[in-house]
């Protein structure tokens, strides 16, 4: 073997190893891929319930709009309920403007006022302000949190249905059955025996409520298709105060 030959072998081996080290070098400058993160295990339903119950129990004030959504519902002092928007403070402060339709007085306002025991009414704008006994109020918006809270162990058949955006926020579906006296602590002069159906709609990650459709007939005197709707919003600032006329001797 000439000279020349054994100088381009070292050569060539010198190359090859150049390579090598260039080629580990480059491996080792790689980042580490980042390890996949392991995803949060979802919610039972269950577990759910349990969260959103005990925000609800916990609420302290809410404001809130119901609606007859196929005006199919009971007579409210004999006019037709259109929707409440409402304010409440717990345990007992409910403040209340219901939208009504009247035979031949058209579309009317009722306000509602109460403090404790203390409740007042008044059937438009101008009208005077009448004391009203509590256990007229068809609907006790009052302890509507713990009500709720309660009510969430007692459905039946419950199930997640769905996800979808309510307001702007990410909810769960919750979908289950009660009979109509199971809300006889939410909705007052309830008749028992009628099925329910219930749909809450609840924070995905806050697991506050959002919205709750009651389907079905809470009185006697509802159609078969009645649905009143309840669109929440929890632990925001009210404001609700006793007409003058309670202060008065």
């Amino acid at each position: 073997m000439d000279l020349s030959e054994t100088v381009r072998r070292r050569l060539s081996i010198i190359v090859l190893v150049m390579g090598l080290v260039f080629l580990v070098a480059a491996c080792q400058s790689e980042p580490a891929a980042a390890p996949t993160p392991t995803p949060e295990p979802e919610l039972t339903l269950e577990e759910l319930l349990a969260s959103a119950g005990k925000k609800l129990a916990g609420m302290s004030t809410a404001k809130f709009q119901m609606l007859d959504e196929m005006e199919t519902g009971a007579k409210f002092f004999r006019t037709t309920l259109k929707a409440v928007n409402g304010e409440i403070k717990s345990p007992d402060s409910v403040k209340m403007v219901v939208d009504v339709e009247a035979p031949r007085l058209g579309f009317a306002q009722i306000e509602i006022l109460g403090v404790g025991e203390q409740v007042f009414m008044k059937f438009s704008k101008d009208a005077p302000w009448l004391p009203l006994p509590p256990e007229q109020i068809p609907f006790n918006f009052g302890g509507l949190g713990v009500t709720l809270s309660e009510l969430l162990p007692v459905m039946k058949d419950g199930e997640i249905v769905g996800r979808e955006s309510v307001g702007g926020v990410q909810t769960i579906r919750i979908e289950g059955n009660v009979l109509s006296e199971d809300l006889s602590d939410l909705i007052t002069s309830v008749d028992p025996g009628h099925a329910i159906t219930l749909t809450f709609w609840i924070d995905e990650d806050e697991h506050t409520l959002r919205q709750l459709r009651i389907a079905g007939q809470l009185f006697d005197e509802d159609a078969p298709e009645t649905s009143r709707l309840v669109i929440m919003d929890i632990n925001v600032p009210v404001d609700i105060q006793l007409p003058d006329v309670a202060t008065m001797p």
